[in-house]
């Protein structure tokens, strides 16, 4: 078969979307990856890149449009690397969604598992409560926005049309206070210079909105000045921040941070447990999402108010308590010391009794229920996108739980774990899909698997 060459010009057919939001397209059998790409297009696209079994490439021309394209109504998009899926129809973006989660059952567990439906938003836009903006300076200007695509290069964006409105104004605000105190930025390459994020949360039933501005050093000049200017320009801002992080490193937040202005925390609720969120705190993007995403867990989980439950990968607790007060007793284990205290704090805060909180892997979280003589009839999952380890997985089956509740941010990774829980003696009876992350390649599912048998 013959291989694109690297920048050849292809006409060709788009026939499917990847994981990663290209559409897929063959040039006498080889597959092309195209980015821009609408299933349904004939498109004429510029190969980028050309490897022994595939090509990459990028859409150059529409010569025949997809009934499911619709026009890009963001003028950073492809350049701008927060969405992937600008130009398709929502409704076929969820169906295709739906489709790649089920498919990645069939693929990767040999299981013909339905989706039996995907939770979907009431608006794709203006979701996210937080966002971070990396701070980058290009020919002697501040640019405020996002990275492109696979790479570190900072595309100005001041208006996200998945970011609350308010976050516009703060980034126009931060902009000119930068450039008129000439304030330095910081540069990856030669970890010099000044300023390194603009850090935004929102709370979307509080109304409350969160500043933290990342530095690489101990003060940032004209504070004072800031803080005024923000505090001007809207009254939700309750929290004002600084965090200093001053390593060689891509993780955006340091340890510390000081406040400025207000409280060192924001407030919101969730499926009605009030929450504070600090910079650090781990909270889903999409809040509403979330509520229907832990109320589809809490219907897998079938709760009767008895139940003793094990929410592992806890985190700061929500899952778990969304769920306390339609069960008997909540246990929950995290690896993070700050997240169990968190989780401790929102369980007082809420009046919830009947929850205890503990640092611990899932090994740890066995050996302390067998301490107290516990067996939970439920255990929750909520890993980190690369899913459970073979250990978590077989401890997890030890403890004999009735019921599995599993929710995944990837559906190659919770495929491949039902796999593992199947000869432990689990079979998945529910499958469901949530669009947390609209005009993004990303889904979440759930998946409910119950106890049949003895381990094989």
């Amino acid at each position: 078969m013959p291989t694109p060459r690297k920048n050849q010009t292809l006409t060709l057919k788009i026939e499917a979307l990847t994981a990663e939001g290209s559409g897929v397209g063959r040039s006498e059998g080889f597959a092309v990856f195209v980015r821009g790409g609408v299933p349904g297009d004939e498109v004429e696209a510029h190969v980028i890149k050309a490897k022994k079994h595939y090509a990459v490439a990028k859409v150059t021309r529409v010569l025949s449009a997809s009934p499911h394209r619709i026009p890009n109504d963001c003028p950073l998009f492809p350049r701008c690397g927060g969405c992937a899926l600008r130009e398709l129809e929502y409704g076929f973006e969820a169906e295709e969604k739906q489709r790649r989660v089920e498919d990645a059952f069939r693929r990767l567990a040999h299981m013909e598992v339905p989706c039996e439906e995907i939770l979907t938003p009431a608006a794709a836009e203006r979701y996210r409560n937080k966002a971070q903006y990396p701070v980058a300076c290009v020919d002697k200007k501040v640019q405020i926005g996002f990275y492109a695509p696979r790479s570190h290069r900072v595309i100005d964006c001041t208006d996200c049309l998945l970011q609350p409105a308010e976050f516009a104004e703060i980034v126009r605000v931060f902009r000119t206070f930068l450039e008129e105190f000439d304030i330095s930025v910081y540069n990856a390459d030669t970890h010099e210079g000044l300023v390194r994020h603009l850090y935004l949360r929102k709370g979307f039933v509080s109304g409350e909105i969160m500043v933290c501005v990342v530095i690489n050093g101990g003060v940032l000049p004209h504070a004072d000045t800031l803080v005024a200017r923000l505090l001007e320009l809207h009254a939700g801002i309750s929290s004002i921040q600084l965090n200093r992080n001053t390593e060689r490193t891509n993780v955006i937040l340091g340890a510390h941070c000081t406040v400025l202005w207000g409280a060192p925390y924001i407030m919101d609720t969730l499926c009605g447990i009030r929450v504070r969120l600090s910079p650090q705190s781990f909270y889903q993007v999409n809040r509403d999402m979330a509520e229907r995403l832990y109320g589809k867990a809490a219907e897998f989980a079938g709760l009767t108010g008895q139940e003793t439950v094990l929410d592992l990968y806890c985190g700061t607790g929500l899952i778990g308590l969304s769920m306390a007060r339609r069960i008997g007793r909540l246990y929950g284990a995290e690896i993070v010391p700050e997240a169990v205290e968190d989780a401790r704090r929102n369980a007082a805060e809420n009046g919830i009794e009947n929850a205890e909180f503990f640092c611990g892997d899932a090994g740890d979280a066995s050996a302390r229920l067998q301490t107290l003589g516990v067996h939970p009839d439920v255990v929750l999952l909520d890993p980190p996108r690369k899913g459970c380890g073979e250990q978590v997985l077989e401890t997890v089956a030890a403890m004999q739980p009735q019921k599995i509740v599993y929710i995944s941010c990837d559906p190659a990774t919770l495929a491949r774990d039902c796999a593992r829980l199947r000869p432990l003696g689990y079979t998945v009876r529910r499958l469901a899909a949530a669009d947390l992350f609209p005009r993004t390649s990303h889904v979440e599912s759930v998946c409910l698997l119950v106890r049949t048998g003895d381990a094989v």
